[in-house]
């Protein structure tokens, strides 16, 4: 008998090789978002409209006030009538006193008569001395009113530069150019006196 050689199993056809194709990059991710710079102490609280607001309220309109006017603590801090308040109080402020400055240089222009008598003569160096004096405080503050009227600009006016925190009606009526709350002004004043005493 013959024997049967055993049948090797034939190979299967490999399937053709699917055609390659490029896969999608993958997608770049969106570049994160820029955070907010943490609130500074300074900001304003959130019930009073954006400085920039303010101030272009004060600029794209002509505010018309009655002429009894006078802030109050029932309308919101620092709106536009209240700004334009102030920046009328300190223009007027400004002007009076650029008045007097005018005056006190013309006085001394004319001046430079010779008194006969020694003691007139020390007595009027004396009140031009003065004057000269007062017309240098009134230099310094004419700086501090128009720096108060750029923060009137910028709507920074009437915010305390330490706390952020509102100066308060009162202190504003009584000086227009204060920049620091009156707590802040005490301990500012407390923190001088003790560096004086050492």
């Amino acid at each position: 008998m013959k024997k049967k050689k055993a049948q090797t199993p034939k190979k299967k056809a490999k399937p053709a090789p699917k055609p390659k194709t490029r896969k999608a990059a993958p997608k770049a991710k969106p570049a994160p978002k820029a955070q907010k710079p943490a609130k500074s102490v300074r900001s304003a609280p959130k019930a009073v409209e954006k400085p920039a607001k303010r101030a272009a309220l004060l600029k794209g309109s002509s505010i018309t006030l009655p002429p009894d006017y006078r802030p109050t603590d029932k309308e919101p801090f620092m709106n536009a009538r209240q700004l334009e308040y102030f920046r009328r109080k300190l223009l007027a402020w400004r002007v009076e006193l650029l008045k007097e400055s005018e005056e006190t240089l013309e006085s001394l222009q004319e001046g430079g008569l010779q008194e006969p008598d020694i003691a007139d003569r020390a007595s009027a160096e004396m009140e031009r001395s003065l004057e000269l004096r007062t017309r240098d405080r009134a230099r310094k503050l004419i700086s501090k009113i128009d720096a108060a009227l750029h923060r009137i600009e910028d709507g920074s006016y009437g915010y305390c530069e330490e706390t952020g925190e509102p100066i308060g009606l009162k202190r504003l009526e009584a000086r227009p150019i204060a920049t620091l709350s009156v707590e802040a002004q005490e301990r500012h004043e407390r923190m001088e006196r003790t560096h004086r005493s050492d």
